[in-house]
């Protein structure tokens, strides 16, 4: 199944959800995935006029491939112009995976600051691409593309404080990006932990806060997004990492913080 595929699967029954293996991320499910879904099933319950502006996520524990997964949702107060909404993946009985978002229609204001513009890299077409590799590297990226244009890669032994590069989706359909797509991609990239290692180690997002610039410019799945994730500090098996996105003309679009753990 395509991520399209998945996406109309939540519209139709949020409730009872089963993504295949091919979307896994070790023993669990992709957890841009995850939230991705968890996403299109909260946005379905909020007014089309107040777009997310930010979502704060907790992954509880791994959610199984083949399994079915409920989305559900609470909206936790409508406001004038702002929705605070709650989501939980269920399975099993068991919460794996929680989502707080604000939803905010647009208001006049006063204050306009330019964001800081992207980092300049070398063209898409210079960089490295991670290929997907049947059993080494994670299967959901046999429908992700990433070129690596900062730091090292993973396991390589690279005491960067930084990586980055450019990622879209593999061999998809073309279509309008939306927030749903960009959790994907934002989420693709491994922890920026995981080059400081000398071999491999399992490593994931504990949690995840993440902020959309609205209104979103008009991108579709084909287009290479720039991508950056800095180490902010990382000590006892846990780092703290800012990240940003943008489009291919340099426009920012979402900015990310996560608390990763990393098992070496």
């Amino acid at each position: 199944m395509s991520f399209s595929d998945l996406i109309d699967a939540v519209r139709d029954n949020p409730l009872s959800v089963v993504i295949p293996g091919e979307w896994g991320q070790g023993r669990a499910c992709f957890g841009g995935l995850m939230a991705a879904l968890q996403f299109e099933a909260m946005r379905a319950k909020v007014p089309a006029d107040r777009p997310v502006r930010s979502l704060a996520i907790t992954f509880v524990g791994p959610a199984a491939p083949g399994v079915p997964i409920s989305f559900e949702v609470e909206v936790l107060r409508e406001g004038k112009a702002v929705s605070q909404v709650l989501g939980r993946a269920m399975q099993d009985g068991q919460v794996m995976t929680v989502i707080q978002g604000s939803f905010g229609a647009p208001r006049a204001s006063v204050i306009s600051v330019q964001a800081e513009p992207a980092p300049s890299l070398k063209p898409m077409e210079d960089c490295q691409e991670l290929p997907f590799i049947p059993g080494i590297t994670p299967e959901y990226l046999r429908f992700m593309s990433m070129r690596w244009g900062l730091g090292g890669l993973p396991f390589s032994n690279t005491p960067s404080r930084e990586i980055g590069g450019y990622v879209r989706f593999r061999d998809a359909k073309q279509e309008l990006l939306t927030e749903a797509h960009l959790l994907a991609m934002v989420d693709t990239w491994p922890p920026a932990l995981l080059p400081h290692l000398s071999k491999p180690a399992p490593g994931s997002s504990l949690t995840w806060t993440i902020e959309f610039v609205q209104p979103l410019p008009k991108m579709d799945t084909l287009d290479w997004c720039l991508y950056r994730a800095v180490i902010e500090h990382a000590r006892d098996g846990y780092g703290h990492t800012a990240a940003s996105l943008w489009t291919p003309s340099g426009e920012l679009v979402a900015i990310s913080r996560q608390t990763v753990t990393v098992f070496a």
